[in-house]
């Protein structure tokens, strides 16, 4: 049996100081006698750019994805996207390392990208499992479409001057109908992306819970609901829309969606493991990305004998 490891880089390859990470993980990797593993256009890259990484496995072809024992992603929450994209099928986690703006699911900042690559090394973190969706497109009594979700599924309208005619419905019931721009169906995890923009709430990731957000909204009723891990949501594409829809899956996966069409999301029984280096609450998290105030909190209050003092 081989001893030999295998972890997976994912990097922006588009950016610069991304190339630079890239070139710095496989140094550290090569160092600790790992040769590092991935994906060949973002090899090509790499080489593209004059930049030299050593020698490197590259995915599908010298490494498969059932060998992979972690993936490190260098770039923001699309980067880490498209890794879990790469992984699934997989058992090995996601550790991001944010290089973007916000990196909502990024687990360190560039600042710390050596101990991210030491603690890869040695195994040295908690796997979290994050829920996915199931989406399957139905036409007539026939699924043409399936694929899956870690953000969110979004039914949006495929022309910008007409409305989409949608009706909703909960666990085979349905709620209502309306023209809008679009519905967002959203993970936990997706709470804080396009879920958030449309006027969703925040779900703690730890909450199972799926979330259903209408999108600018004709209708007395429109405003976004949370249901249980175990519903099934769908939204049907009225006939009397003109034009066509278009479904988006964590805006990566599309398939247009014909006046008739409906879409069917449903918990994933395959979730994504994400690596957790800290186990800082998720409020302070918020707390970081978005820049919230919180000047004047005291916090829990103590006896002067507890904290030596007042306060």
């Amino acid at each position: 049996m081989s001893d030999e490891r295998h972890i997976l880089l994912v990097s922006h390859t588009g950016r610069r100081d991304s190339i630079d990470a890239a070139v710095e993980v496989c140094d550290l990797l090569h160092a600790a006698g790992v040769t590092p593993v991935m994906p060949f256009d973002e090899y090509a890259d790499i080489r593209r750019a004059e930049a030299s990484v050593g020698k490197v496995d590259i995915l599908g072809v010298d490494v498969q994805l059932e060998d992979l024992e972690i993936v490190i992603v260098l770039g923001g929450d699309g980067t880490i996207l498209r890794a879990a994209e790469l992984a699934r099928g997989t058992h090995a986690p996601l550790v991001g390392v944010n290089l973007g703006h916000v990196g909502f699911l990024a687990e360190s900042e560039r600042d710390g990208l050596g101990e991210t690559v030491q603690r890869a090394l040695s195994g040295d973190y908690n796997v979290e499992e994050r829920v996915a969706l199931q989406v399957d497109v139905v036409v007539g009594n026939e699924v043409v479409y399936s694929s899956w979700a870690l953000n969110e599924a979004t039914i949006e309208k495929a022309s910008r001057e007409r409305m989409l005619e949608v009706v909703t419905e909960v666990d085979g019931r349905p709620l209502s109908s309306f023209g809008c721009d679009g519905v967002v169906v959203s993970t936990p995890t997706g709470s804080t992306a396009y879920s958030f923009s449309g006027g969703g709430p925040i779900v703690w990731p730890n909450v199972d819970a799926i979330l259903m957000v209408p999108l600018s909204a004709h209708a007395l009723f429109s405003r976004p609901i949370v249901v249980g891990p175990d519903c099934v949501l769908a939204i049907e594409v009225l006939r009397r829309t003109s034009g066509v829809g278009v479904l988006w899956c964590d805006g990566r996966r599309t398939h247009d969606l014909p006046p008739g069409a409906r879409v069917e999301v449903r918990r994933s029984p395959e979730p994504v493991r994400v690596a957790r280096l800290k186990d800082a609450p998720f409020t302070d998290r918020l707390v970081a990305k978005f820049q919230l105030p919180v000047a004047g909190w005291r916090g829990p209050q103590h006896d002067d004998e507890e904290t030596g003092g007042e306060r």
